[in-house]
């Protein structure tokens, strides 16, 4: 009986591991970014999440939010959403669509700085508006969804604020500076990449479109 206890106990042990899958991507003074994998129709234990975060889900899906004292909310998002998530007392969550979930989770550590701003010239969604596109913005971050159609070249814009960029379709890219110098960059879907202020002119190299979700954070 002893013996047959403990393989249970050992059966859920390993049934809450397959619950989150999580991995490291990034982790600095401004942000922490995870690569998470849901899976479906399992419940996660009670817990909370003591820093705002920005939410890029890779596949579509939906989950079950409940808290502490039994309020429910249902989450459905498509593959490539980007949604903010403020910081949240104790709850459960389980994906009650039928496949795994995939996201990319930033944990945004620090708060505004209220005298930096991107009201700048070339500022990339004020250059190319039609490729750079705010999905929303507070006082913490600027998020931007970015769509460069096959070959498409960018004209020089600026970056002022340290940002991670999500890749959700495959990338690459030719980044040249006011100096000259140029950049190859090369993603998968999923993947991403942290930079800091910088000025360039952007090339898509690809016969395709590439996709991104740019967060900014004005800390």
């Amino acid at each position: 009986m002893r013996r047959l206890n403990r393989l249970f106990l050992l059966g859920l042990s390993a049934a809450a591991c397959l619950l989150a899958q999580s991995t490291t991507l990034l982790d600095n003074d401004q942000v922490h970014v995870l690569a998470v994998t849901d899976q479906p129709h399992v419940k996660n234990a009670l817990h909370e999440h003591k820093l705002d975060r920005v939410m890029v889900y890779l596949q579509a899906g939906q989950q079950e939010i409940v808290t502490q004292d039994g309020k429910k909310t249902t989450l459905k998002f498509k593959a490539g959403d980007v949604r903010w998530s403020p910081a949240t007392g104790m709850h459960t969550s389980e994906v009650t669509s039928a496949a795994p979930v995939s996201l990319v989770e930033l944990e945004v550590k620090k708060p505004g700085d209220p005298s930096k701003s991107t009201n700048i010239p070339l500022d990339a969604v004020k250059v190319s508006s039609k490729v750079y596109k705010v999905e929303f913005e507070n006082d913490k971050v600027r998020v931007i969804r970015a769509r460069l159609a096959a070959h498409q070249v960018l004209p020089q814009h600026e970056h002022v604020f340290n940002r991670v960029v999500v890749f959700l379709t495959d990338q690459h890219s030719k980044l040249t500076s006011p100096d000259g110098k140029t950049d190859d960059s090369q993603h998968k879907p999923g993947q991403i990449s942290w930079g800091g202020p910088a000025k360039h002119v952007e090339e898509n190299l690809l016969d395709k479109p590439i996709e991104v979700i740019v967060v900014e954070f004005k800390s």
